[in-house]
């Protein structure tokens, strides 16, 4: 895993991270961050459910830019733009729409 902590954008290689870990750390990860900081993801697949979910938890906290389209590596950029205004559904317990099924 790449990551540094010193840079507005942090890095986060989920290729080497097993499947069910993925989301909770993706959230965790973007919870952490400040307004205005990146998180950057690299990936074998597209994340497109993981859109889904960055849509249905944190709606209107994010901006998701696609800067490589696989086939083989996909990159994907989330950028907080809002802090939460209520508690998150990580905060009530909840890390993925489908109890982590979709997950792995």
């Amino acid at each position: 895993m790449t990551e540094t902590l010193t840079s507005p954008t942090h890095e986060l290689d989920l290729r080497t991270i097993p499947p069910r870990e993925r989301h909770p750390l993706i959230f965790g990860r973007f919870d952490a961050l400040a307004t205005g900081q990146s998180l950057q993801l690299v990936n074998d697949h597209n994340p497109q459910p993981l859109r889904y979910q960055f849509e249905d938890r944190a709606y209107g906290q994010f901006e998701w830019a696609l800067l490589e389209a696989g086939p083989a590596v996909w990159r994907i950029q989330i950028t907080r733009i809002a802090q939460p205004s209520a508690p998150s559904a990580a905060a009530k317990g909840d890390s993925c729409c489908s109890g982590g099924a979709c997950c792995g």
